[in-house]
């Protein structure tokens, strides 16, 4: 991978194991492990293969409770009110499992979610007799007042929940949850964000959000090794969300001060070595000043869609500004075969970008981080330059 520095940003590429023979312009799908944290992880499941009943039934239970000590101060959240999980989408299958909807109820969320949540919904609220309502916002977002709007056009008097990302994951925009979830509390709803591609990436405080649930992944931005999320669930809700895997925890021996942790916290044998290196992920990005780091990296961002909305007559999908994009920019464009695109950009170009798809609408979604530098962005354009000329995409100008 090429190593020029652009725009002041400092570049941590000896930081990452990424092969160097890959333009990778995707961090926002897995996210990428710094070696130092990377090397703590496998520290961690060492000591867990040397005395495996001690770390399991002891010395992991203790960092497991400083782990989410510190993700809690990270985060700005109650200890007690948050818990590991492998996943976003398992968190959200605990959580939507024990809705008690009944029959006409609704849940209103956009088109623009991710597709594994819309499924997840739509198996939940077939089984219940609930619908899930998508409002459908309209491409290119103009402000945010029009997104509001937008949105609150699918409430009705039979809403009980609202579901809505922070971040989007084919458009990569940062919708504004605040407003939303000011305005649902208002209207008495239950609401529910998926934030996976929040921690690490903008500013996230949770006691001030205020949002009754709320899930994070911290194998993305956060860069923790590959299996290490969370759900956030205040305190009056707790009781009324089951664990999805009874195990030990459920009707505990040993019961704690918390059900909540209880039931969610210890689900059987499993290597939860990956939660562990939490504190470490967050200290390494004090150490490196990672505030600033993210900042040049939304700057960088910024400068690379101008250029590519010049260079290609593109339309944006939203304002190119802060209020809309972090770390994450997704092109509109014609593909008669996304799937095949994909595959000419990683196996001929060397690029490992997505291609996304949310209902009739395609994307090329790139993304920013310390590595990336604007050669690697001169690189895609070159590519789609030649897959424009031989037809295999055209862009929505």
């Amino acid at each position: 991978m090429l190593c020029l520095i652009f725009g002041g940003m400092k570049n941590f590429q000896d930081h990452f194991l990424l092969d160097d023979n890959v333009n990778f312009l995707n961090f926002g799908s897995f996210g990428a492990c710094p070696k130092e944290i990377f090397e703590e992880y496998q520290q961690i499941q060492l000591q867990l293969e040397r005395e495996p009943v001690k770390f399991i039934t002891d010395t992991g239970m203790k960092l497991l409770e400083n782990a989410r000590r510190n993700l809690a101060n990270y985060v700005a959240c109650d200890p007690d009110d948050v818990v590991f999980v492998t996943n976003p989408s398992y968190a959200m299958n605990t959580v939507i499992r024990s809705l008690q909807l009944k029959e006409g109820d609704e849940v209103l969320t956009t088109n623009l979610e991710y597709g594994a949540m819309d499924r997840t919904w739509n198996y939940y609220c077939r089984q219940k007799g609930a619908k899930y309502v998508r409002s459908k916002i309209s491409l290119p977002i103009i402000d945010k007042e029009t997104f509001i709007a937008d949105f609150w056009r699918g409430y009705t008097e039979r809403t009980k929940v609202l579901f809505v990302s922070h971040i989007t994951s084919a458009t990569g925009l940062i919708l504004p949850v605040e407003e939303i979830v000011a305005e649902a509390k208002r209207r008495g709803l239950l609401t529910i964000v998926d934030g996976a591609h929040v921690p690490g990436h903008i500013s996230l405080d949770l006691n001030q959000l205020d949002a009754d649930i709320y899930t994070g992944a911290c194998h993305k931005w956060m860069m923790a090794p590959k299996g290490a999320s969370f759900l956030h669930v205040k305190r009056e809700h707790q009781k009324w969300i089951d664990p999805l895997v009874i195990s030990w925890g459920y009707q505990s021996d040993f019961p704690s001060h918390s059900q909540f942790l209880d039931y969610h916290q210890t689900n059987g044998t499993r290597d939860f070595s990956a939660f562990l290196t939490v504190p470490k992920c967050i200290a390494f990005m004090e150490e490196h000043n990672w505030t600033d780091v993210s900042k040049s990296c939304k700057k960088m961002n910024l400068q690379v869609a101008d250029e590519l909305r010049t260079k290609f007559n593109i339309t944006p999908i939203s304002p190119v500004n802060e209020e809309w994009l972090g770390q994450l920019f997704s092109i509109p464009i014609h593909t008669s075969d996304p799937q095949v695109l994909y595959s000419h950009l990683v196996n001929e170009f060397g690029i490992q970008i997505p291609v996304t798809r949310n209902e009739d609408h395609i994307f090329i979604r790139y993304s920013v981080q310390t590595f990336n530098t604007h050669q690697n962005y001169e690189m895609l354009m070159d590519a789609l330059m030649v897959l424009q000329r031989r037809g295999q995409l055209d862009f929505m100008g």
